[in-house]
């Protein structure tokens, strides 16, 4: 079985719930949106680190204002006994400090942590609605020196992920990869939540593939347990699956996720 991370999204609710629903044996990335802010995020992050959980904070690089406030979280982070974070470049519309892209901001961290922090990336099976192909290929071989393992954006397509892993490797990108899912999410939900974390993309192409994508758009739940079963199977081996929660902690695939409680 593949090992599976969570995703969550910070809010008042959210560390009681995961308290209730998931195992300290589950890790927990817990992503960064402009409403929310970094500093949400690492408390959060912070919190649950503090009850025994492995946490994962997203770093987005525009919601950073300075040096010194990287240097700040960082410290926080570590004092936390979090080693590792997941870096973006972020949703903000303009930078609100000196890191443009995830790859300015990686530089930073890996100079103020002294390499001590490890850097997961993102990556795009279908590609990104605002950046070319050619773009985001020359960007992740800059930033594969500094990554330890790379997270795909939420992809309803076991084909499109397992090609483009393979086309990493024909790349000469080593990279371990994590699977990006959505967890078993209500639909309204699902709908609701997808263009706050830039899946809209997704959304379209589920929505023209037939049973599949009706399936997700007039069922009232979506279950990723079949794509979970189907990537246990590709021809080049995944690090694991990162299930997207939406915070629907009660509604996890049934043996689907090692370590979690039932």
């Amino acid at each position: 079985m593949l090992p599976a991370r969570l995703e969550i999204i910070p809010g008042d609710d959210v560390v009681p719930a995961v308290l209730a629903y998931v195992s300290t044996s589950t890790a927990i990335t817990v992503t960064c949106l402009p409403q929310h802010g970094v500093a949400r995020t690492l408390a959060t992050a912070v919190e649950l680190a503090d009850r025994g959980y492995t946490v994962v904070p997203h770093l987005a690089a525009r919601s950073i204002a300075s040096r010194e406030q990287l240097a700040q979280l960082l410290r926080r982070a570590a004092t936390a006994g979090i080693t590792e974070a997941f870096v973006v470049g972020g949703d903000a519309a303009q930078a609100a400090g000196p890191y443009p892209d995830g790859e300015s901001l990686m530089r930073d961290i890996a100079e103020l942590s002294g390499g001590s922090m490890a850097m997961g990336v993102g990556g795009y099976p279908e590609g990104h609605p605002a950046i070319g192909d050619e773009e985001l290929l020359a960007s992740l071989h800059t930033k594969a020196a500094l990554a330890s393992h790379l997270v795909t954006q939420m992809c309803f397509s076991v084909p499109a992920i397992t090609g483009y892993l393979a086309g990493l490797r024909r790349e000469g990108i080593t990279l371990p990869v994590w699977a990006g899912v959505a967890g078993t999410v209500p639909r309204i939900r699902l709908l609701r939540l997808a263009r706050k974390i830039g899946v809209g993309s997704s959304l379209k192409f589920i929505s023209g593939k037939g049973e599949l994508g009706a399936k997700l758009l007039s069922g009232s739940r979506y279950k990723p347990g079949a794509i979970i079963t189907e990537l246990q199977d590709s021809p080049t081996p995944l690090a694991g699956v990162h299930l997207y929660t939406f915070n629907s902690f009660d509604s996890l695939p049934s043996g689907a996720v090692a370590g979690l409680n039932q």
